[in-house]
């Protein structure tokens, strides 16, 4: 039997993963570990961030996040960790 805090850590189990690439790339640096993910279930998918700047990097990646439909966990390398970071405040 689940205790209290498992069952609500099973209902908020993430099903979506949003992966921000670093700087010097793009989204499609990540596309054999969205088809991992994609392969066990999960809805995933990479941000095409402009890297202009960090706001529009943020906006970009809020855009997509609002998107999703329920919990999404945020995956980041190198400059998509700032991305991130300040994406992630957003309910």
């Amino acid at each position: 039997m689940l205790g209290s805090a498992a069952k609500a850590q099973t209902k908020a189990a993430a099903r979506n993963v949003m992966l921000v690439h670093g700087a010097y790339a793009d989204g499609s640096c990540w596309s054999e570990v969205i088809g991992r993910l994609q392969q066990v279930g999960l809805r995933a998918m990479a941000v095409q961030n402009p890297l202009t700047s960090l706001a529009a990097d943020v906006e970009a990646t809020r855009r997509i996040l609002a998107l999703q439909d329920g919990p999404t966990v945020l995956a980041a390398h190198s400059w998509g960790g700032m991305v991130i970071t300040e994406a992630s405040v957003d309910p």
